[in-house]
């Protein structure tokens, strides 16, 4: 990996989007959203408190995370493109 994340900054890669719906209707390429889930790359150390401890990430390497439409900076790296999100822009971990 050649990018490591600073503060609490976290690399999401987005997960794959649907194709089809439920009721199998094939969703057109032009009509997809970007998919607001994705998998935790890479984690920042962690966010510097104002007393100047070191607060660690609640989000792991390997997590499955909601973020908000507009949140993060996206990036392309060799090709795979990936989302800089902080911590606090994380809306949720998905269990299961």
């Amino acid at each position: 990996m050649k990018i490591r994340p600073l503060g609490d900054r976290l690399l999401v890669k987005r997960v794959e989007e649907q194709t089809k719906t439920a009721g199998g209707i094939l969703i057109p390429e032009n009509a997809k959203e970007k998919p607001l889930e994705g998998a935790v790359v890479a984690v920042g150390p962690g966010k510097v408190l104002a007393n100047g401890r070191l607060r660690e990430p609640e989000v792991k390497t390997g997590d499955v995370v909601l973020f908000g439409k507009y949140n993060g900076t996206e990036v392309k790296v060799d090709g795979v493109d990936y989302v800089i999100l902080r911590e606090d822009d994380v809306l949720g971990v998905v269990k299961g």
